[in-house]
């Protein structure tokens, strides 16, 4: 096997063991087998459920009356199709790499990847002893029949492994917001001292905004068709019109696959469910994008240390630096993923007329997307496990700005009427330090707060002035308790 070391993305190279869980479900190989799957089971379908080859069998031979009343040719036939559907199965579970390639060597001479798939299961009936079926492999289907259902189920499995991981995120973030839903932090807005919150609350912030995208992910719909070239069944109802194509294509998808059947549709899938998919995943990146930022910011800040690894190197050249790498590996993968989620997320609703091509080529790279986006994940994950808070550190920065209470001491100054309070604070506090002295000396002057409420104003800190933050962390897992967000 090749070195991964002259892999061309870094998927396949510096990250593969991160991305190893979809390598069956978006590779090559994992595309081959899901068609192979999606071509098996409609064959087990027409055999076993719609019956077809005991019908075409009989075609002119005896009425549909005539062949109902003969209970020992129904029972032989039954004995038939499960030998049939017994040897069938075999194709997919011994099915195996070897098996791939060897597909890939007959799509040299198709240049034709689905039609590849075909002519394999047929050879494979052939040497099975089944040659007098093999004829009913893809059988009314046109290539994106076969496509969009392999697709679908691929995207299910996909879904599956980074709702996993996104889940994990969310419970790590909702740990540290248990944990920190009672020390005060000085927040900042456009990056300047502001008003005083909790660092639980902070982290619960993040953790409401994933768990809602988490919900949608796992409840999405997973839609597939497979009515022919050009969505109408024109082929199936030729040849048998006696049967209800619409009914038996949803039993086959939803039954059979697990997936949500699309009646109305070209040649290939509208992808309206994938896009609805990707979507989610997109605002979860840039949710996740916006929590590695801060979790950056406040590492530097010196309000969470990280934990040190013995042998790692923070710097080619500043042996001191603890640089907090896997937020900002986060950072540029969920990046990346963004860019390939929203071409994918759009380019996938168009095509020319009944079909064109232009999608092909883009769904091959579904398994990137989703790649960058698990190593996102995975490496915020892995951030926050190495972090510690460093509360004296976040002490000292409240204690520091005392001018926050600028806005709750003119918030009391509008209550009881005193003049221009706003303004007045404005000019104590804007653009320049100051200290308890100042502010207490500042409450001394004002004439309409009364007596007892400016001591009141007197003893409050920073620290003490954090609202209902640690309130809405307790909310926040009354909430997560109900239906709704769990």
């Amino acid at each position: 096997m090749e070195s991964s070391l002259k892999a061309l993305s870094a998927l396949d190279g510096r990250y593969d063991k991160m991305t190893a869980e979809l390598k069956d479900i978006f590779s090559e190989y994992g595309l081959i087998r899901h068609r192979v799957y999606v071509e098996i089971e409609w064959l087990k379908f027409i055999i076993d459920d719609l019956k077809l080859t005991s019908l075409s069998a009989s075609t002119g031979e005896l009425t549909a009356k005539e062949q109902s009343s003969s209970s020992v040719a129904d029972k032989v036939q039954a004995d038939d199709n499960k030998l049939q559907i017994n040897k069938i199965q075999l194709i997919l579970e011994n099915f195996n790499e070897s098996d791939a390639q060897k597909i890939k060597d007959i799509e040299k001479t198709t240049n034709h990847d689905v039609k590849a798939v075909e002519y394999f299961i047929k050879d494979k009936l052939v040497d099975l002893g089944l040659s007098a079926i093999m004829e009913w492999v893809h059988f009314a289907c046109t290539s994106d029949d076969i496509n969009n259902i392999s697709y679908a189920l691929m995207v299910k499995k996909g879904r599956d492994v980074v709702v996993k991981y996104l889940f994990e995120l969310v419970e790590r973030i909702e740990e540290k917001a248990l944990e920190y839903k009672s020390i005060p932090m000085m927040g900042r807005t456009h990056g300047q001292p502001a008003t005083p919150t909790t660092t639980g609350k902070e982290f619960v912030n993040f953790a409401w905004r994933l768990r809602r995208e988490l919900n949608i992910l796992k409840g999405a719909t997973i839609e597939a068709k497979i009515n022919g070239a050009t969505g109408n069944y024109n082929a199936h109802c030729f040849v048998f019109p006696q049967i209800d194509w619409i009914e038996a294509g949803q039993r086959f998808l939803k039954k059979n696959l697990g997936l949500e059947p699309l009646l109305f549709t070209t040649q290939i899938s509208p992808n309206a469910h994938l896009s609805f998919i990707l979507h989610a995943m997109v605002r979860s990146a840039a949710i996740t994008i916006d929590f590695d930022r801060d979790m950056w910011g406040y590492i530097s800040l010196r309000y969470f240390r990280q934990r040190l690894k013995k042998g790692e190197t923070g710097s080619s050249t500043m042996p001191h630096k603890v640089n907090p790498i896997d937020f900002e590996n986060s950072e540029g993968n969920m990046g990346l993923a963004i860019s390939m989620m929203e071409h994918l997320a759009v380019k996938l609703q168009k095509s020319r007329f009944q079909r064109d091509l232009s999608d092909s080529t883009v769904l091959r790279s579904l398994g990137s997307a989703f790649g960058y986006y698990l190593i996102g994940i995975k490496n915020s994950i892995k951030g926050l496990s190495k972090i510690a808070i460093d509360t004296d550190a976040i002490s000292k920065d409240l204690e520091a700005n005392p001018e926050l209470l600028a806005e709750p001491f003119q918030t009391a100054m509008r209550f009881y009427g005193e003049d221009n309070p706003y303004e007045r604070l404005k000019e104590l506090t804007r653009g320049h330090r100051i200290g308890r002295q100042e502010l207490e000396m500042f409450v001394n002057t004002l004439e309409k707060v009364p007596v007892e409420f400016r001591e009141k104003m007197k003893l409050l800190t920073p620290a003490g002035y954090t609202g209902l933050a640690e309130k809405l962390v307790e909310q926040y897992f009354v909430t997560i308790k109900s239906s709704k967000y769990d």
